[in-house]
């Protein structure tokens, strides 16, 4: 196991913090201050919080280490996030939580993304929020 820089991917962008990695377990552990880093949790003595909300200390067995790490997987299994990891890359992308999809949905917003155009211009589909876009796609397979 080695310590070296990782890379957490979010919607809101990406992070690198340094963590250890065990390529044979295929597991990335974390400090408490590269999950605050990167995710926004804080280690508190009574678990971990953002903001008003924490996870209580007796809820993050399995997660937290008898070293203080976390481990990065059962972490965000635990906050209810999907999560994609590759360890030859030294990056993980963090999904967004179910509940959050579905008030996304249910206010019928579809997540921004930003493509370009034949001229390579970039448009992005926040550029049009309150404007009906009609969205052709096509596919070769």
């Amino acid at each position: 196991m080695a310590t070296r820089r990782f890379t957490v991917i979010q919607a809101d962008g990406a992070v690198q913090v340094d963590a250890v990695v065990d390529a044979q377990r295929a597991t990335v552990r974390l400090s408490a201050d590269a999950v605050q880093q990167c995710l926004g949790w804080q280690r508190k003595d009574e678990g971990l919080c953002r903001g008003e909300v924490c996870i209580p200390s007796r809820s993050l067995a399995g997660v937290e280490g008898d070293d203080g790490s976390f481990d990065l997987s059962r972490l965000v299994a635990l906050l209810g996030r999907p999560i994609a990891t590759d360890i030859e890359a030294a990056a993980a992308f963090v999904g967004v939580a179910a509940p959050d999809r579905a008030a996304a949905l249910a206010r019928f917003e579809a997540p921004d993304f930003t493509l370009p155009d034949l001229e390579g211009r970039l448009h992005s589909l926040a550029d049009h929020r309150g404007k009906k876009v009609f969205l052709a796609t096509w596919a070769s397979w």
